[in-house]
C-alpha cells in the first residue's frame, strides 16, 4: 500500500524558504506534499540582484531563480499573491486573504523582512516609497522617465545599491545619511571614506550626519526637510533605513517572538510543528539579514524535515561585499575592535587600496579590504575556522607580496586549498568549482553556476569564478563555450537530436549517460524536451516517459492559481449538439464545477476542478481531451464559412473539423493553434495562428508562424492551394517539418523568424517531399490515443493516478 505522503506548507516564496524545499526535494522527494505561499504575483526571485536590475546589469527575467515551470516540475503547488493571513495550530490550517484554505502537517514560515519606514510627517504622499521587491523596482523605473531628483535615506548597503541604480536611471541623487560616515555597520571609518569619495566621483551626492524632519509636498513630494532646518529637494524618496523581521502573522498565532521569530537549533518555534527559517527567524538572539546565513538555515531545516540527523544551525558568522560600479568592498566579522584585541593596516593611497584585519587571541575574528578584495574568500575562511594566525599576521594583510611570491589575482588563487569557500552564499568550495572546469567541462561563468550554483546569488564571488575559470582552463577558457538547451548540457538541440540518431539512443537516462549530461539527473527544462525529441524520432519504439512531462501534462488538465484544475473537452471546430451540451452539463452540476466558460478558442472549460475528481469526470464525460494544457495541437478555431454566411467562399467549418480531427493528439514542440475562414474578412482571425487557413474564390490560402500572445506576429502566406485534400498535404508536411527540426518550446512564430520563411518554402516544394513528410506524421498519429482513454480503461493506470497526494516530482 502506498504511504500517504505528509502535508508541508511553507508561508512565504522568498530565498530563504525556497531554498529548504529545493533541498528538502533532493533529500526525500517522495515525502511531502508541498504548498507555497507567496505574497508577490511572481516566482522565487533573486532579491539581492534588485539592485543590478536597477542598474542595468540584470533583466526581472534573469533574477529569476525558480520559474513557474519549476513548481509544477515538482509537484508543487504555489498560490502566488496570496498573504496569509491567520494560523490555526490546532487544525493545522492556515487560511489566506484570498480565501484559500491550506491544511498541513508541517508549517514552515519564511515571511522575510518588511523594510522600516520613518514614521516622518508626509511619509503617506506620492513618491515615497521602500526598496525591497519588484515593485519598488518597477516605481523606480517609471519616475525615472518623468522626474528628475532622488533622495535616498539611508547609507548603507541597500541605500548605496539603491542609489547606484538611479544613478543609471539618469536621475540626480543624493543620498541622506544619519551617521557620519557610510556604512558604518560593515566599514571602518578610512574605508568609508574612501568609498565615499570613489562614489562622489560617480556623480553620487552625500548629506552626512543629517536628521529628516519631514517629507513637504501636497500630494506628491517635492522635498525632505531636516531637523536644522534645511532642505533636499526630491521628486522621489527611497527609504533604506533597515528591515524588521515579519512577525506579525507569527504573533497573532500566539507563536513566541522577540525581535523575530524565536527559534532553536532545529529552526522550531515554540509551537509544535511550525518551524521558522530566513529573516523573519531570530536564532541566539540574531536575526540575519544576509543570504549566507538563511541558506545554512535552510540546509538545517531540509535535514530535519527529511528526517536524517542533523548537529543543528549554530548560527553564522556574516561577510559583506559590495561593488557598485567598478568600486570593490569586502568586509567580514568584527572590524570594531573589541576590547582586547588589535588591529593591522595597510593604506595605499595612489592605487585606492585599503587592508584591516582584526586579532583577538590570536585569531583572526575581522577584516575589511577596499579596493582590492582578492582575499576577502581566504580570510572570511579563516575567520570561520578559528585557527591560531599567529607568525601569519602580515601575510593575511598584505597577501602573497611578503613572501616574495607574486601577489597577482592568479597566485592568490593558486594558493587557495580546495576546501576554501568560494561562493559563501551557495556554500561552493574551490575544489568544487575546479571539478566542475576540469571534470565536467565547465568553459563558462554560466556553465559553472548551472553545475554548482556558484555566483547565483549574490554575484559576489563572479571575480574569483571568473579567475578560477581562467586558473583551470587558461586559453580555452570561453572558447566553443555555446548555450545548450540547459545549465546540464552545453549540447544544443539539433546536436542532441543528431547524437540520438546517430547511436540510436532509446531512453532519457540512456542520453544522458553517453551524451555526458553534467546533472546526471537532469532538470525541468531537458527532461522534458528529451522526452518530446525521442518520441519524435523513434514513435513505434519510444515509450513515453510521463514523469518527464510537466504537470499538466501528466494530469490532462490544466493547473489553477489556487490548485483546482480545469478541464476542456475537445469540441471539433467549435461545432456541438444539444447531446454533447446536456452531457457536459450534468458532469458540471454531478462535480460542483465552480465555473463553465466559453474560450476564446470555441471550447467549454470547466473550472475549479478538484484533482481527485479528474479521473471520473473524464470518464463521464467521455469526450476527447481538447489538450488545453499540452504542447500539442490546442484548437481550430472557424467562422461559418458559405453553410451559414452570404459572404463565405467555402466550407469553413468542415474545413476546419477535419484539420482538427486529422492532428487531434499530434504532440509538437509547443502548442499549436490553427483557424479556418471562409472568406478574407478572416473573423477565424486566422492570420495571427500556427497555422491558418483562408478561403478565397477558387481555393484556399495557407498562412504560417502566426502568435495572438504576448508578442503578436502576423502569418506569412506559404502557398495558395485549390483543394480541401492539398490543405490537409500542406498542413501535415508543414507540421511535421516544424516537429523535426524546431527546438523545444518554441513557437511555429520564433521558428519561422528564426530559419526563414524561404527555407521552408524549399523543404515543401517537392511533391515527394511533402509525402515523406506526410507518411512520418501520419504513422506517427496512427500509434496516438487519448491519454483519458487509457487511464478510463485501464485500472492499473487509474490506481496509480487516484491519490490526492502524489508527487509529481521528476525521477529519472
Amino acid at each position: 500500500m502506498k504511504k500517504t505522503k505528509r502535508k508541508l506548507v511553507l508561508v512565504g516564496n522568498g530565498m530563504a524558504g525556497v531554498r529548504a524545499i529545493e533541498h528538502l526535494i533532493k533529500l526525500a522527494p517522495e515525502a511531502y506534499e508541498i504548498t507555497i505561499i507567496g505574497a508577490e504575483p511572481h516566482p522565487n526571485y533573486n532579491r539581492i540582484m534588485l539592485s543590478s536590475v536597477l542598474a542595468g546589469g540584470a533583466s526581472l527575467k534573469e533574477i529569476v531563480i525558480n520559474d513557474w515551470e519549476w513548481y509544477k516540475d515538482n509537484g508543487i503547488r504555489l498560490l502566488a499573491g496570496h498573504r496569509v493571513t491567520q494560523i490555526d495550530a490546532n487544525r493545522k490550517r492556515v487560511v489566506s486573504d484570498q480565501g484559500a484554505t491550506v491544511d498541513y502537517d508541517e508549517l514552515i514560515l519564511a515571511t522575510g523582512s518588511n523594510p522600516f519606514m520613518l514614521p516622518l510627517p508626509g511619509a503617506d504622499k506620492e513618491g515615497v516609497i521602500a526598496f525591497r521587491d519588484i515593485k519598488d523596482c518597477e516605481t523606480m523605473v517609471d519616475t525615472s522617465k518623468k522626474y528628475k531628483k532622488a533622495v535616498v535615506i539611508g547609507g548603507g548597503l541597500l541605500g548605496l545599491e539603491a542609489a547606484r541604480g538611479l544613478l543609471h536611471l539618469g536621475m540626480d541623487v543624493s543620498v541622506v545619511h544619519i551617521n557620519p560616515y557610510l556604512m558604518e555597520r560593515q566599514l571602518d571609518e578610512t574605508a568609508a571614506k574612501m568609498l565615499q569619495k570613489e562614489l562622489e566621483q560617480q556623480g553620487m551626492k552625500f548629506l552626512l550626519r543629517k536628521n529628516s524632519g519631514a517629507i513637504l509636498g501636497k500630494k506628491r513630494v517635492r522635498a525632505l526637510s531636516f531637523t536644522d532646518g534645511t532642505e533636499a529637494e526630491a521628486d522621489l524618496i527611497v527609504m533604506a533605513v533597515g528591515i524588521r523581521p515579519n512577525v506579525e502573522l507569527a504573533k497573532s498565532s500566539g507563536i513566541e517572538i522577540n525581535r523575530g521569530i524565536v527559534v532553536n537549533d532545529w529552526l522550531e518555534t515554540s509551537v509544535e510543528r511550525i518551524y521558522a527559517v530566513g529573516e523573519c527567524a531570530e536564532h541566539r538572539g540574531i536575526a540575519y539579514g544576509l543570504v549566507a546565513p538563511l541558506y545554512e538555515q535552510g540546509s538545517v531545516l531540509a535535514k530535519k524535515l527529511a528526517g536524517l540527523e542533523t548537529t543543528g544551525y549554530a548560527g553564522s558568522v556574516t561577510s559583506t561585499k559590495l561593488k557598485v560600479s567598478g568600486v570593490d568592498v569586502f568586509s567580514a566579522g568584527r572590524y570594531d575592535e573589541p576590547e582586547g584585541s588589535r588591529s593591522l593596516r595597510y593604506q595605499d593611497e595612489v592605487d585606492g587600496v585599503y587592508k584591516k584585519i582584526v586579532i583577538q587571541n590570536d585569531k583572526l575574528i575581522g577584516a575589511v579590504l577596499f579596493g582590492d578584495t582578492n582575499d576577502g574568500a581566504k580570510l572570511f575562511s579563516i575567520i570561520k575556522s578559528g585557527e591560531s594566525v599567529v607568525g601569519r599576521e602580515k601575510e593575511l594583510l598584505l597577501g602573497m607580496a611578503v613572501s616574495g611570491q607574486s601577489a597577482s589575482p592568479e597566485a592568490r588563487l593558486k594558493e587557495m586549498a580546495d576546501e576554501e569557500i568560494i561562493c559563501g552564499c551557495n556554500g561552493v568550495s574551490k575544489g568544487t568549482i575546479a571539478d566542475a572546469v576540469l571534470a565536467k567541462g565547465c568553459m563558462s561563468v554560466g556553465e559553472i553556476k548551472a553545475c554548482t550554483k556558484a555566483s547565483g546569488s549574490c554575484g559576489g564571488c563572479k571575480p574569483l569564478v571568473e579567475g578560477l575559470l581562467k586558473l583551470y582552463a587558461g586559453d580555452e577558457a570561453g572558447v566553443g563555450v555555446k548555450e545548450g538547451i540547459c545549465g546540464c548540457t552545453p549540447l544544443g538541440r539539433d546536436e542532441i537530436v543528431a547524437e540520438i540518431k546517430r547511436m540510436r539512443l532509446k531512453s532519457i537516462k540512456e542520453v544522458m549517460n553517453v551524451l555526458e549530461w553534467r546533472n546526471s539527473e537532469g532538470c525541468s527544462k531537458c527532461r522534458p524536451s528529451l522526452n518530446y525529441y525521442l518520441g519524435m524520432l523513434f514513435p513505434e519504439e519510444y515509450v513515453d516517459e510521463n514523469e518527464s512531462r510537466i504537470t499538466n501534462e501528466r494530469y490532462h488538465a490544466n493547473i489553477q492559481k489556487d490548485g483546482t484544475y480545469s478541464v476542456v473537452p475537445r469540441i471539433y471546430g467549435g461545432v456541438t449538439s444539444p447531446a454533447e451540451l446536456k452531457k457536459i452539463a450534468e458532469v458540471a452540476e454531478k462535480f460542483d464545477v465552480p465555473m463553465v466558460k466559453f474560450t476564446g478558442g470555441q471550447r467549454l472549460d470547466l473550472l475549479g476542478v478538484k484533482k481527485e475528481d479528474l479521473p471520473k469526470m473524464w470518464e463521464e464525460l467521455d469526450m476527447p481531451s481538447g489538450h488545453a494544457y499540452g504542447k500539442t495541437l490546442r484548437t481550430v478555431k472557424t467562422c461559418v464559412g458559405n453553410t451559414f454566411c452570404r459572404f463565405g467562399t467555402q466550407d469553413a467549418i468542415g474545413m476546419g473539423i477535419r484539420l482538427e480531427k486529422a492532428f487531434e493528439r499530434l504532440n509538437t514542440p509547443a502548442k499549436v493553434k490553427l483557424a479556418v475562414s471562409g472568406c478574407p474578412r478572416n473573423c477565424a482571425e486566422a492570420t495571427i495562428k500556427d497555422f491558418g487557413v483562408v478561403a478565397i474564390d477558387g481555393g484556399w490560402e495557407l498562412h504560417v508562424g502566426g502568435n495572438g500572445g504576448v508578442q503578436v506576429r502576423a502569418t506569412e502566406l506559404l502557398c495558395v492551394v485549390k483543394t480541401e485534400d492539398e490543405v490537409v498535404e500542406w498542413a501535415s508536411a508543414y507540421l511535421q517539418y516544424y516537429r523535426e527540426n524546431a527546438q523545444w518550446n518554441e513557437r511555429t512564430s520564433t521558428w519561422i523568424e528564426r530559419v526563414g520563411l524561404e527555407e521552408i518554402k524549399n523543404a515543401l516544394e517537392k511533391p515527394e517531399d511533402r509525402l515523406a513528410l506526410v507518411e512520418r506524421i501520419q504513422k506517427t498519429l496512427s500509434l496516438t490515443t487519448d491519454p483519458w482513454k487509457q487511464i478510463v480503461e485501464n485500472d492499473h493506470l487509474r490506481k496509480n493516478f487516484e491519490p490526492l497526494t502524489e508527487a509529481l516530482t521528476i525521477n529519472s
